[in-house]
């Protein structure tokens, strides 16, 4: 019988680490076919907005996410069919008209902040993995990451984090910690962690081999 694809969810807050442990996964599996999704690529398209009103979007809610498109490229990979993964354009706050095509894989790596918060896609998971990372050391990390990668300054981070980076964490984002299958302290510097969800995901991948 044909192998059934694995999906592994990674979620965690912002500047938690949680990417890192997906591509420390990914990396650990170039002999599988593997492919990894960012929950990022999937933020509502805005283009029926003014420039003026998607500056108010609230990246941090899950409102802001398109889950049903979502759902629908997951079920066709697990279908073996290949889809057409949408691209964000950050300047521009909206989707881009380009899109990735991402053939079926083996193994499907799901990474985002809130990839836990959606019933329907925690069912299509077969592994469900919490990155839980202290909040000072979250936002040290978002603060690097912003002001040297994004333009933005010490104060325009402060402000977003305490006005809403912070309360959609303890609102949305914490509270998916209790789907985990398994919660990993510190991210990518859990070496050990990272190692049983590759045994973990090995041993999946030969059982579905088997059946």
């Amino acid at each position: 019988m044909e192998r059934k694809p694995v999906i592994i969810g990674v979620a965690g807050g912002t500047g938690s680490g949680k990417t890192t442990v997906a591509k420390q996964i990914y990396s650990q599996f170039k002999d599988q076919s593997v492919v990894m999704i960012e929950q990022d690529a999937y933020y509502k398209d805005q283009s029926h907005l003014s420039f003026e009103e998607r500056l108010k979007t609230n990246y941090d809610h899950p409102d802001a996410f398109d889950h049903e498109l979502l759902i629908k490229h997951l079920s066709r990979l697990l279908e073996k069919k290949p889809i057409k993964k949408p691209i964000y354009d950050y300047a521009a706050h909206t989707r881009s008209q380009e899109t990735i095509l991402i053939e079926p894989k083996d193994v499907i790596i799901v990474e985002g902040i809130l990839i836990l918060e959606d019933c329907i896609i925690r069912e299509l998971m077969d592994i469900k993995v919490f990155v839980d990372t202290d909040a000072d050391i979250r936002i040290i990390r978002r603060m690097v990451r912003d002001i040297n990668e994004r333009g933005r300054t010490i104060d325009s981070v402060i402000e977003q984090y305490t006005n809403v980076v912070r309360p959609m964490h303890l609102q949305f984002i914490e509270p998916t910690k209790r789907y985990a299958d398994l919660i990993i302290p510190e991210g990518g510097q859990n070496q050990v962690a990272i190692d049983l969800m590759v045994t973990k995901i090995r041993t999946v991948l030969e059982e579905n081999a088997i059946l």
